[in-house]
Protein backbone atom coordinates (compact mmCIF):
# COMPACT_ATOMS: atom_id res chain seq x y z
CA UNK A 1 0.00 0.00 0.00
CA UNK A 2 1.37 3.29 -1.18
CA UNK A 3 2.39 6.15 1.78
CA UNK A 4 -0.24 8.75 2.47
CA UNK A 5 2.34 11.11 2.04
CA UNK A 6 2.52 10.72 -1.92
CA UNK A 7 2.90 8.30 -4.25
CA UNK A 8 5.88 5.51 -4.01
CA UNK A 9 9.08 6.43 -5.16
CA UNK A 10 10.71 4.04 -8.46
CA UNK A 11 12.87 1.02 -6.73
CA UNK A 12 16.11 2.85 -7.87
CA UNK A 13 15.54 5.95 -5.95
CA UNK A 14 14.43 3.92 -3.07
CA UNK A 15 17.49 2.28 -3.22
CA UNK A 16 19.48 5.38 -3.49
CA UNK A 17 17.52 7.31 -0.32
CA UNK A 18 19.47 4.55 1.26
CA UNK A 19 22.74 5.47 0.57
CA UNK A 20 24.90 7.89 2.70
CA UNK A 21 26.37 10.81 1.25
CA UNK A 22 29.87 9.30 2.05
CA UNK A 23 29.63 5.79 0.13
CA UNK A 24 28.02 7.89 -2.23
CA UNK A 25 31.11 9.63 -2.81
CA UNK A 26 33.39 6.38 -2.53
CA UNK A 27 30.94 5.08 -5.31
CA UNK A 28 31.97 8.40 -7.38
CA UNK A 29 35.35 8.12 -6.93
CA UNK A 30 35.52 4.37 -8.06
CA UNK A 31 33.87 4.73 -11.13
CA UNK A 32 36.32 7.91 -11.77
CA UNK A 33 39.05 5.43 -11.37
CA UNK A 34 37.80 3.01 -13.71
CA UNK A 35 37.09 5.17 -15.92
CA UNK A 36 40.90 6.18 -15.93
CA UNK A 37 41.63 2.83 -16.13
CA UNK A 38 39.80 2.37 -19.48
CA UNK A 39 41.05 5.45 -21.01
CA UNK A 40 45.07 4.88 -20.25
CA UNK A 41 45.11 0.88 -20.78
CA UNK A 42 42.66 0.13 -23.39
CA UNK A 43 40.62 -2.12 -21.70
CA UNK A 44 38.71 -2.92 -17.80
CA UNK A 45 39.30 -6.01 -15.91
CA UNK A 46 35.98 -7.28 -16.71
CA UNK A 47 36.11 -6.69 -20.22
CA UNK A 48 37.72 -10.10 -21.79
CA UNK A 49 36.30 -11.09 -24.75
CA UNK A 50 34.46 -9.78 -28.06
CA UNK A 51 31.22 -10.28 -28.84
CA UNK A 52 32.40 -13.40 -31.63
CA UNK A 53 35.61 -14.74 -29.90
CA UNK A 54 37.72 -15.32 -26.65
CA UNK A 55 41.50 -14.82 -27.35
CA UNK A 56 44.24 -16.86 -25.64
CA UNK A 57 47.64 -15.15 -26.19
CA UNK A 58 50.60 -18.08 -27.02
CA UNK A 59 53.44 -17.26 -25.27
CA UNK A 60 56.71 -15.52 -27.35
CA UNK A 61 58.86 -14.87 -24.97
CA UNK A 62 60.16 -11.11 -25.05
CA UNK A 63 58.49 -10.47 -28.34
CA UNK A 64 55.57 -8.03 -27.52
CA UNK A 65 53.10 -6.72 -29.94
CA UNK A 66 52.80 -2.86 -31.24
CA UNK A 67 49.39 -1.58 -31.24
CA UNK A 68 47.84 -2.38 -34.55
CA UNK A 69 47.50 1.18 -36.87
CA UNK A 70 44.05 -0.39 -38.10
CA UNK A 71 41.45 -2.48 -37.72
CA UNK A 72 41.70 -4.30 -41.06
CA UNK A 73 42.56 -7.77 -40.97
CA UNK A 74 46.55 -8.37 -41.37
CA UNK A 75 48.17 -9.45 -38.50
CA UNK A 76 50.83 -7.96 -36.45
CA UNK A 77 53.86 -9.63 -37.18
CA UNK A 78 55.90 -10.31 -33.68
CA UNK A 79 58.36 -12.74 -35.15
CA UNK A 80 59.33 -14.37 -38.76
CA UNK A 81 58.81 -18.02 -37.27
CA UNK A 82 60.83 -18.83 -41.11
CA UNK A 83 64.26 -17.93 -39.59
CA UNK A 84 64.91 -20.58 -36.86
CA UNK A 85 66.77 -24.38 -36.64
CA UNK A 86 65.73 -27.66 -36.31
CA UNK A 87 66.54 -28.89 -32.76
CA UNK A 88 66.98 -32.54 -31.31
CA UNK A 89 63.58 -32.77 -28.79
CA UNK A 90 63.17 -36.97 -27.88
CA UNK A 91 60.06 -35.40 -25.36
CA UNK A 92 58.19 -34.15 -28.16
CA UNK A 93 55.17 -35.99 -29.22
CA UNK A 94 52.46 -35.67 -31.75
CA UNK A 95 49.10 -34.80 -30.66
CA UNK A 96 47.32 -37.40 -32.34
CA UNK A 97 47.61 -40.69 -34.49
CA UNK A 98 47.08 -43.04 -37.22
CA UNK A 99 43.42 -43.68 -35.51
CA UNK A 100 42.12 -39.48 -36.56
CA UNK A 101 39.09 -40.00 -38.69
CA UNK A 102 40.98 -37.26 -41.26
CA UNK A 103 43.45 -39.00 -42.09
CA UNK A 104 44.65 -39.52 -45.86
CA UNK A 105 45.51 -43.01 -45.87
CA UNK A 106 48.59 -42.29 -48.54
CA UNK A 107 49.72 -39.95 -45.41
CA UNK A 108 49.02 -41.70 -42.76
CA UNK A 109 52.87 -42.97 -42.41
CA UNK A 110 52.65 -44.80 -39.03
CA UNK A 111 49.87 -46.81 -39.83
CA UNK A 112 51.94 -47.55 -43.34
CA UNK A 113 54.75 -48.58 -41.13
CA UNK A 114 57.53 -45.95 -41.91
CA UNK A 115 60.52 -47.11 -40.04
CA UNK A 116 62.01 -43.49 -39.47
CA UNK A 117 58.17 -42.30 -37.93
CA UNK A 118 59.57 -42.26 -34.09
CA UNK A 119 62.70 -39.40 -34.90
CA UNK A 120 60.64 -37.38 -37.64
CA UNK A 121 58.81 -35.82 -35.14
CA UNK A 122 61.13 -35.84 -32.49
CA UNK A 123 62.49 -32.71 -34.35
CA UNK A 124 61.27 -28.91 -33.21
CA UNK A 125 61.36 -26.00 -34.76
CA UNK A 126 62.85 -23.41 -32.97
CA UNK A 127 63.15 -19.46 -34.54
CA UNK A 128 65.79 -17.08 -33.80
CA UNK A 129 63.74 -14.37 -32.18
CA UNK A 130 60.83 -16.08 -30.29
CA UNK A 131 58.93 -18.56 -29.03
CA UNK A 132 56.75 -21.25 -30.89
CA UNK A 133 55.01 -22.44 -28.66
CA UNK A 134 53.19 -26.84 -30.46
CA UNK A 135 49.21 -25.72 -30.72
CA UNK A 136 47.02 -25.63 -27.21
CA UNK A 137 44.00 -27.19 -29.48
CA UNK A 138 41.71 -26.38 -26.26
CA UNK A 139 43.16 -22.68 -26.13
CA UNK A 140 43.29 -22.42 -29.96
CA UNK A 141 39.34 -23.40 -30.09
CA UNK A 142 38.10 -21.28 -27.48
CA UNK A 143 39.76 -18.26 -29.15
CA UNK A 144 37.94 -18.49 -32.61
CA UNK A 145 34.94 -19.93 -31.20
CA UNK A 146 32.08 -19.09 -33.57
CA UNK A 147 34.59 -18.74 -36.24
CA UNK A 148 34.83 -20.42 -39.86
CA UNK A 149 38.34 -21.05 -41.32
CA UNK A 150 39.14 -22.15 -44.61
CA UNK A 151 41.95 -23.26 -46.94
CA UNK A 152 41.45 -22.76 -50.84
CA UNK A 153 44.05 -24.88 -52.82
CA UNK A 154 45.65 -27.74 -53.59
CA UNK A 155 46.89 -30.71 -52.01
CA UNK A 156 48.91 -29.20 -49.86
CA UNK A 157 46.93 -27.12 -48.44
CA UNK A 158 45.01 -30.43 -48.03
CA UNK A 159 48.06 -31.92 -46.22
CA UNK A 160 47.94 -28.60 -43.85
CA UNK A 161 44.22 -29.27 -43.21
CA UNK A 162 44.50 -32.87 -42.18
CA UNK A 163 47.06 -32.05 -39.84
CA UNK A 164 44.50 -29.11 -38.70
CA UNK A 165 41.85 -31.22 -38.30
CA UNK A 166 43.47 -34.24 -36.11
CA UNK A 167 45.05 -31.71 -34.23
CA UNK A 168 41.78 -29.74 -33.00
CA UNK A 169 39.60 -33.03 -32.68
CA UNK A 170 41.63 -33.68 -29.59
CA UNK A 171 39.64 -30.99 -28.18
CA UNK A 172 36.22 -31.79 -29.58
CA UNK A 173 35.94 -35.49 -30.30
CA UNK A 174 32.05 -34.79 -31.20
CA UNK A 175 33.78 -33.23 -34.48
CA UNK A 176 32.59 -34.30 -37.36
CA UNK A 177 33.06 -34.37 -41.10
CA UNK A 178 31.76 -31.22 -43.07
CA UNK A 179 30.96 -30.98 -46.87
CA UNK A 180 28.90 -27.98 -47.82
CA UNK A 181 29.44 -24.73 -49.48
CA UNK A 182 31.20 -26.28 -52.11
CA UNK A 183 34.12 -27.85 -49.65
CA UNK A 184 35.73 -30.74 -50.77
CA UNK A 185 36.25 -31.83 -47.23
CA UNK A 186 36.36 -30.72 -43.20
CA UNK A 187 35.19 -30.82 -40.15
CA UNK A 188 32.38 -28.84 -37.89
CA UNK A 189 33.50 -28.86 -33.87
CA UNK A 190 30.49 -28.42 -32.13
CA UNK A 191 31.55 -27.75 -28.52
CA UNK A 192 33.43 -24.35 -29.77
CA UNK A 193 30.76 -23.81 -33.05
CA UNK A 194 34.06 -23.61 -35.32
CA UNK A 195 33.96 -24.92 -38.99
CA UNK A 196 36.87 -25.98 -40.85
CA UNK A 197 36.51 -26.05 -44.92
CA UNK A 198 39.02 -27.50 -47.65
CA UNK A 199 38.10 -26.06 -51.33
CA UNK A 200 40.15 -27.83 -54.07
CA UNK A 201 41.30 -25.29 -56.62
CA UNK A 202 44.68 -26.53 -57.90
CA UNK A 203 44.79 -23.38 -60.30
CA UNK A 204 42.62 -21.06 -57.69
CA UNK A 205 41.32 -19.66 -61.44
CA UNK A 206 38.60 -21.70 -63.39
CA UNK A 207 39.89 -24.02 -65.95
CA UNK A 208 38.32 -26.61 -68.16
CA UNK A 209 39.36 -29.92 -69.31
CA UNK A 210 41.46 -31.12 -71.64
CA UNK A 211 39.69 -30.55 -75.28
CA UNK A 212 41.59 -32.29 -78.51
CA UNK A 213 43.91 -29.19 -80.52
CA UNK A 214 40.87 -29.55 -83.82
CA UNK A 215 38.39 -27.98 -81.59
CA UNK A 216 40.76 -25.99 -79.25
CA UNK A 217 39.42 -23.12 -80.88
CA UNK A 218 42.36 -21.61 -82.07
CA UNK A 219 45.89 -22.38 -83.74
CA UNK A 220 48.56 -24.75 -81.94
CA UNK A 221 51.99 -25.68 -82.98
CA UNK A 222 52.36 -28.80 -84.32
CA UNK A 223 52.66 -31.83 -81.74
CA UNK A 224 49.63 -29.93 -79.36
CA UNK A 225 47.40 -33.27 -78.93
CA UNK A 226 45.39 -30.72 -76.70
CA UNK A 227 44.96 -27.72 -74.60
CA UNK A 228 43.62 -26.83 -71.02
CA UNK A 229 41.30 -23.28 -70.59
CA UNK A 230 42.25 -21.39 -68.00
CA UNK A 231 40.00 -17.97 -67.67
CA UNK A 232 42.24 -15.70 -65.27
CA UNK A 233 39.79 -13.48 -64.18
CA UNK A 234 37.35 -15.92 -63.21
CA UNK A 235 38.00 -18.20 -59.84
CA UNK A 236 37.02 -21.48 -59.62
CA UNK A 237 33.16 -22.70 -58.81
CA UNK A 238 34.68 -24.02 -55.84
CA UNK A 239 35.25 -21.40 -53.89
CA UNK A 240 33.82 -18.58 -56.02
CA UNK A 241 30.79 -18.37 -53.47
CA UNK A 242 32.27 -18.61 -49.84
CA UNK A 243 34.23 -14.95 -50.05
CA UNK A 244 32.41 -13.68 -47.27
CA UNK A 245 31.22 -17.17 -45.32
CA UNK A 246 35.20 -17.35 -43.95
CA UNK A 247 36.72 -16.16 -40.77
CA UNK A 248 40.05 -16.74 -41.68
CA UNK A 249 41.54 -17.79 -45.12
CA UNK A 250 44.71 -20.22 -46.38
CA UNK A 251 45.30 -19.65 -49.83
CA UNK A 252 48.13 -21.58 -52.15
CA UNK A 253 48.33 -22.25 -55.31
CA UNK A 254 51.74 -23.22 -57.17
CA UNK A 255 52.21 -27.42 -57.67
CA UNK A 256 50.20 -27.92 -60.85
CA UNK A 257 52.02 -25.13 -62.58
CA UNK A 258 54.35 -27.18 -64.22
CA UNK A 259 55.73 -29.21 -67.25
CA UNK A 260 55.28 -32.32 -65.27
CA UNK A 261 51.27 -31.47 -64.80
CA UNK A 262 50.90 -29.75 -68.24
CA UNK A 263 53.52 -30.43 -70.85
CA UNK A 264 54.09 -28.99 -73.71
CA UNK A 265 51.93 -31.80 -75.25
CA UNK A 266 48.59 -30.71 -73.24
CA UNK A 267 49.64 -26.85 -72.17
CA UNK A 268 47.33 -24.44 -70.19
CA UNK A 269 46.07 -21.37 -72.66
CA UNK A 270 44.95 -18.38 -71.00
CA UNK A 271 41.73 -16.14 -71.50
CA UNK A 272 40.87 -13.06 -69.96
CA UNK A 273 37.19 -11.75 -70.66
CA UNK A 274 36.61 -14.52 -72.72
CA UNK A 275 38.84 -14.17 -75.25
CA UNK A 276 42.13 -16.00 -75.85
CA UNK A 277 45.30 -13.91 -74.30
CA UNK A 278 47.34 -13.43 -77.19
CA UNK A 279 50.79 -13.96 -77.84
CA UNK A 280 49.97 -16.96 -75.69
CA UNK A 281 51.95 -16.75 -72.44
CA UNK A 282 54.14 -19.47 -71.13
CA UNK A 283 52.59 -21.31 -68.25
CA UNK A 284 55.34 -18.49 -65.63
CA UNK A 285 53.38 -15.77 -67.15
CA UNK A 286 50.04 -17.25 -66.57
CA UNK A 287 50.62 -18.45 -63.11
CA UNK A 288 51.74 -14.58 -62.41
CA UNK A 289 48.58 -12.91 -64.53
CA UNK A 290 46.44 -15.35 -62.46
CA UNK A 291 47.66 -15.02 -58.63
CA UNK A 292 47.33 -11.12 -59.46
CA UNK A 293 43.79 -11.56 -60.76
CA UNK A 294 42.79 -13.69 -58.06
CA UNK A 295 44.37 -11.25 -55.48
CA UNK A 296 42.27 -8.94 -56.84
CA UNK A 297 39.28 -10.68 -56.58
CA UNK A 298 40.16 -11.52 -52.86
CA UNK A 299 40.78 -7.48 -51.90
CA UNK A 300 37.17 -6.86 -53.49
CA UNK A 301 34.60 -9.04 -52.30
CA UNK A 302 36.41 -10.56 -48.80
CA UNK A 303 35.33 -7.73 -45.86
CA UNK A 304 38.42 -6.39 -44.80
CA UNK A 305 38.14 -7.34 -41.02
CA UNK A 306 38.66 -11.04 -42.08
CA UNK A 307 42.58 -12.95 -41.87
CA UNK A 308 43.69 -13.27 -45.58
CA UNK A 309 47.20 -15.60 -46.12
CA UNK A 310 49.02 -17.05 -48.58
CA UNK A 311 51.10 -20.05 -47.96
CA UNK A 312 54.23 -20.39 -49.69
CA UNK A 313 55.34 -22.90 -51.52
CA UNK A 314 56.12 -26.88 -49.64
CA UNK A 315 59.32 -27.65 -50.96
CA UNK A 316 59.83 -31.41 -52.66
CA UNK A 317 62.82 -33.58 -52.12
CA UNK A 318 62.91 -35.63 -55.12
CA UNK A 319 66.59 -36.99 -55.80
CA UNK A 320 67.29 -38.67 -59.14
CA UNK A 321 64.96 -37.48 -61.58
CA UNK A 322 60.84 -36.22 -61.02
CA UNK A 323 58.01 -37.89 -59.43
CA UNK A 324 57.36 -39.76 -62.78
CA UNK A 325 60.92 -40.49 -63.46
CA UNK A 326 61.68 -42.38 -60.69
CA UNK A 327 62.99 -40.10 -58.46
CA UNK A 328 63.22 -40.74 -54.41
CA UNK A 329 63.37 -39.83 -51.09
CA UNK A 330 64.22 -42.45 -48.50
CA UNK A 331 65.60 -40.33 -46.48
CA UNK A 332 66.08 -40.47 -42.85
CA UNK A 333 68.03 -37.54 -42.09
CA UNK A 334 67.08 -33.93 -42.16
CA UNK A 335 69.52 -31.66 -44.93
CA UNK A 336 72.24 -29.80 -43.78
CA UNK A 337 71.99 -25.44 -43.99
CA UNK A 338 74.78 -26.03 -46.42
CA UNK A 339 72.91 -28.07 -48.81
CA UNK A 340 69.82 -26.43 -48.97
CA UNK A 341 70.77 -24.16 -51.88
CA UNK A 342 72.24 -26.96 -54.03
CA UNK A 343 68.61 -28.25 -53.74
CA UNK A 344 66.59 -25.38 -53.85
CA UNK A 345 68.04 -22.40 -55.48
CA UNK A 346 66.29 -22.16 -59.04
CA UNK A 347 70.19 -20.79 -60.33
CA UNK A 348 70.88 -24.71 -59.93
CA UNK A 349 67.97 -25.70 -62.52
CA UNK A 350 67.53 -28.79 -60.12
CA UNK A 351 64.43 -30.86 -59.74
CA UNK A 352 63.21 -29.67 -56.82
CA UNK A 353 63.14 -25.81 -57.87
CA UNK A 354 59.75 -25.19 -57.82
CA UNK A 355 59.26 -23.64 -54.32
CA UNK A 356 61.66 -20.87 -54.45
CA UNK A 357 60.57 -20.35 -57.87
CA UNK A 358 57.35 -19.90 -57.07
CA UNK A 359 57.13 -17.71 -54.05
CA UNK A 360 59.43 -15.31 -56.44
CA UNK A 361 56.09 -14.93 -57.99
CA UNK A 362 53.82 -15.12 -55.46
CA UNK A 363 55.59 -12.57 -53.50
CA UNK A 364 55.54 -10.01 -56.40
CA UNK A 365 51.95 -10.56 -57.57
CA UNK A 366 50.66 -9.82 -54.15
CA UNK A 367 52.87 -6.43 -53.70
CA UNK A 368 50.50 -4.14 -52.18
CA UNK A 369 47.56 -6.39 -50.89
CA UNK A 370 46.47 -6.96 -47.82
CA UNK A 371 47.52 -10.55 -48.56
CA UNK A 372 49.56 -11.70 -45.79
CA UNK A 373 52.09 -14.54 -46.30
CA UNK A 374 52.36 -17.55 -44.00
CA UNK A 375 56.12 -18.38 -44.67
CA UNK A 376 56.48 -22.18 -44.32
CA UNK A 377 59.23 -23.11 -47.03
CA UNK A 378 62.31 -22.36 -45.47
CA UNK A 379 61.81 -24.37 -42.01
CA UNK A 380 60.34 -27.16 -44.51
CA UNK A 381 63.23 -27.30 -46.97
CA UNK A 382 65.35 -29.08 -44.57
CA UNK A 383 63.19 -32.07 -43.78
CA UNK A 384 63.70 -34.52 -46.82
CA UNK A 385 63.09 -37.41 -44.15
CA UNK A 386 59.10 -36.70 -43.99
CA UNK A 387 57.84 -37.40 -46.99
CA UNK A 388 55.25 -40.38 -47.25
CA UNK A 389 58.44 -42.04 -50.23
CA UNK A 390 57.10 -45.52 -50.87
CA UNK A 391 55.39 -45.96 -47.94
CA UNK A 392 51.72 -45.43 -49.75
CA UNK A 393 49.42 -48.09 -47.82
CA UNK A 394 49.36 -49.57 -51.28
CA UNK A 395 51.11 -52.04 -52.69
CA UNK A 396 50.79 -50.87 -56.22
CA UNK A 397 51.10 -47.18 -55.24
CA UNK A 398 54.93 -46.56 -56.23
CA UNK A 399 54.13 -48.30 -59.49
CA UNK A 400 51.35 -46.08 -60.43
CA UNK A 401 52.43 -42.83 -58.70
CA UNK A 402 55.90 -42.91 -57.77
CA UNK A 403 57.23 -42.48 -54.70
CA UNK A 404 55.60 -39.17 -52.72
CA UNK A 405 58.41 -36.70 -52.39
CA UNK A 406 56.06 -33.53 -52.11
CA UNK A 407 53.51 -34.35 -49.47
CA UNK A 408 54.21 -34.68 -46.00
CA UNK A 409 53.58 -38.23 -43.14
CA UNK A 410 50.86 -37.03 -40.94
CA UNK A 411 52.00 -36.59 -37.84
CA UNK A 412 54.80 -34.99 -39.11
CA UNK A 413 56.16 -31.04 -40.46
CA UNK A 414 52.51 -29.91 -41.33
CA UNK A 415 52.16 -30.27 -37.20
CA UNK A 416 54.88 -27.21 -36.50
CA UNK A 417 52.80 -25.45 -40.03
CA UNK A 418 49.56 -25.66 -37.55
CA UNK A 419 52.29 -24.39 -34.52
CA UNK A 420 52.73 -20.98 -37.34
CA UNK A 421 49.11 -21.10 -37.92
CA UNK A 422 47.97 -20.61 -34.42
CA UNK A 423 50.89 -17.85 -33.70
CA UNK A 424 49.51 -15.95 -36.57
CA UNK A 425 45.83 -16.04 -35.85
CA UNK A 426 46.17 -15.52 -32.62
CA UNK A 427 47.99 -12.36 -33.33
CA UNK A 428 45.41 -11.68 -35.70
CA UNK A 429 42.23 -12.00 -33.20
CA UNK A 430 44.53 -10.10 -30.34
CA UNK A 431 44.39 -7.24 -32.94
CA UNK A 432 40.81 -7.11 -33.55
CA UNK A 433 40.22 -7.43 -29.65
CA UNK A 434 42.27 -4.37 -29.20
CA UNK A 435 40.42 -2.64 -31.56
CA UNK A 436 37.22 -3.81 -30.23
CA UNK A 437 38.47 -2.01 -26.55
CA UNK A 438 39.80 1.12 -28.23
CA UNK A 439 43.20 0.28 -28.22
CA UNK A 440 43.55 1.63 -31.60
CA UNK A 441 45.86 4.31 -32.08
Amino acid sequence: MASSSGPARPKHLQYMSFIPTSSFSLFLLCCIILLFIFVYTGSLPFLKQTPRTHFVRPDHGSIRPNKPKSCIGSPINLCKYEEGKWVHDGTRKPLYNEDCPFQRNAWNCIKNKKPNMDTIFAWKWVPDDCELPQINPHLFLSSVRNMNIGFIGDSLNENLLVSFLCILRTADEGARKWKRKGAWKGAYFPKYNVTVGYHRAVLLAKYERWQPARVAGHSVDPGVKGTYRVDVDIPADDWINVTSYYDVFIFNTGHWWGLDKFPKETPLVFYREGSLISPLFSIKDGLHVVLQSMASYIERTIPKDRLKLWRTQSPRHFHGGEWNQNGSCTFDTLLGENKLDDWFDPKNSGINQEARAVNTIIKNALQGTSISLLELTHLSEFRADAHPAIWLGRKDAVAIWGQDCMHWCLPGVPDTWVDVLWAVIAEHVSAKTQCFLGADE
